[in-house]
């Protein structure tokens, strides 16, 4: 996720942070920050056991699926050289 991020720049976003929110704050802040990731973290893993739920074997088959096939221009050009 932060591939592109540098330590340089972590440390230059720590301490921008240490001085807008102050040191009494950013505790408290950071404890937020974790628990509301960690809230989306278990509204995806509740999203993805419906879906694997829901779809079943389904799902199997999608996953398979060769997206690159249905590229706008083979769509049409499949479309205009079909024999009906």
């Amino acid at each position: 996720m932060f591939d592109s991020i540098g330590w340089g720049e972590i440390v230059v976003l720590a301490l921008a942070a240490l001085f807008i929110f102050g040191p009494d704050r950013l505790p408290f802040l950071a404890k937020e920050a974790a628990a509301a990731l960690k809230h989306v973290r278990s509204a995806v893993t509740g999203v993805r056991g419906q879906v694997e739920e829901n779809l079943g074997e389904e799902l199997a088959g999608l996953r398979d699926l060769d997206l690159r096939r249905y590229t706008p221009k083979n769509l049409i050009r499949d479309q205009l050289l079909r024999d009906d």
